[in-house]
């Protein structure tokens, strides 16, 4: 039933913002966002957590503003994003040897070949964060995408595997828990963001999705249906800020300012004639800024982000026209002005910006559409994804569960390799319209306020 799936929260840690998102799935699998907020970031650089007390206090500040925009949220757990240039990948085989050929393959074997995987070596200091499957091997039968009901003596899969710093991933456990949540789960943010913004007609086409951050720009790269590759490359609008500060003599906030509203990507398409002018620091003179060497500036850092790009997509041979799908901008800095003509131009691939309404439910607030909430909403999505696996199992185990009518809280037991974790779902007596109704008021409010407050 609808109101009895999970109210899942994503947050993201992110360089320049913080945000929380709540949401559950409606009765045509569509997210209906139930809580949502946001806090400015300031202990974390390049996506990695620096300061943990100042990450602590925004991540407070971010479930504060979510609790304010619906009251009846109970957040306890939550799917949480990592990046940073500390993430590498690498590519595995792994192949298991079936001890009861008799039956058809089932999820118990496919986990224990996922499981192996994490025996993997890797350099000390290091450690395994995801291991996803790309294509599998069931004998000689080759290129199998999912190898459940099939017969055969031996099942392998060739998988990608990524990694991070023991301390970085550290540190970002320490400020959830101490920030009085538990993380349920991290995923990497282009994966996240991936599952946020790309539908099944991409997924098959081949698509590179690329995450422009305020610290990092991440990349994840899908061709036939498999994740390919993924990569963190460490440059994102932090960094084409210090630059407009550098270059043309501004404070940080201006340089800001003025790459939302007047940046373009493209040099060629700035007007020579147009000019900002900028207040003058203690009584000195206004500044004017060429509107031309604002875009000279930007895109000289965005063409150095899409070379990662390119140089990434030629690693794993994917850069000759092979992704149909092209290349979809997502993240805060996919909202600069021309930046699809200048990746086109660079990468020799079609590009767009991808939006998160994908699977969103309607009448949702606009703000949340924007591509900077990609990663927060691809979060609940792979929260999703994660407790609807775990229901598969329970009921391929034969272990329906029964939830009596006056059952008050459904319990679904996952094993991790922490221990033993409990999802508590509570079942909502409300209707649920006014419900929905009645968040969406605290939302509109809540953005009412912060226009107010930035105007």
């Amino acid at each position: 039933m609808y109101n009895e799936q999970p109210i899942i929260v994503g947050l993201d840690i992110g360089t320049t913002k913080i945000a929380a998102i709540a949401g559950r799935k409606n009765e045509y699998g569509k997210l209906e966002i139930l809580g949502f907020g946001r806090a400015n970031s300031n202990g974390v650089q390049h996506g990695m957590v620096l300061n943990i007390d100042q990450t602590i206090k925004a991540i407070q500040t971010a479930l504060e503003n979510c609790y304010a925009s619906n009251p009846n949220l109970e957040i306890n757990e939550v799917y949480v994003g990592i990046a940073g240039h500390h993430i590498k990948s690498l590519q595995t085989r792994g192949d298991i040897v079936r001890q009861n050929t008799d039956e058809e393959i089932c999820q118990r074997e496919i986990d224990q070949l996922i499981n192996d995987q994490y025996k993997t070596y890797i350099p000390a200091g290091d450690q395994i964060i995801d291991v996803i499957p790309q294509e599998f091997t069931v004998d000689n039968f080759q290129n199998i995408p999912n190898p459940i009901g099939y017969s055969g003596v031996k099942v392998g899969a060739n998988f990608h595997i990524i990694t991070g710093d023991k301390n970085a991933i550290r540190n970002i456990h320490r400020s959830v828990d101490k920030a009085g949540l538990r993380t349920r789960d991290l995923v990497l943010q282009p994966l996240a963001s991936a599952a946020a913004v790309m539908c099944e007609h991409d997924l098959e086409a081949g698509v590179a999705i690329v995450d422009i951050g305020g610290g990092t720009t991440d990349l994840a790269v899908f061709y036939e249906g498999i994740l390919k590759h993924t990569a963190v490359i460490p440059f994102g609008g932090e960094n084409i800020t210090n630059d407009i500060k550098t270059g043309l003599g501004v404070l940080k906030t201006q340089a800001e300012q003025m790459k939302v509203q007047f940046g373009s990507a493209l040099s060629d398409e700035a007007k020579g004639n147009a000019f900002i002018t900028i207040p003058g620091l203690r009584g000195m003179a206004p500044k004017e800024i060429s509107v031309k060497n604002l875009a000279h500036i930007i895109q000289a850092r965005m063409s150095e982000i899409l070379d990662f790009v390119t140089y990434h997509l030629k690693q794993v041979g994917l850069d000759n026209r092979l992704l149909n799908g092209g290349v979809i901008l997502t993240g805060g800095g996919a909202q600069l002005k021309h930046l699809i003509q200048l990746t086109e131009y660079v990468t020799g691939l079609n590009a767009r910006t991808g939006f998160p309404n994908e699977h969103l439910a309607a009448g949702h607030i606009e703000e949340l559409a924007k591509p900077m909430y990609a990663t927060c909403i691809g979060l609940i999505l792979k929260g999703y994804n994660v407790y609807e696996n775990n229901e598969n199992l329970l009921h391929e185990g034969g272990k329906k569960k029964t939830v009596k009518e006056e059952q008050d809280v459904t319990e679904v037991a996952l094993d991790r390799e922490e221990g033993i974790g409990t999802i508590k779902v509570k079942k909502r007596k409300k209707n649920i319209k006014n419900f929905m109704d009645s968040i969406k008021d605290g939302l509109i409010d809540l953005f009412k306020e912060e226009e107010d407050s930035q105007l």
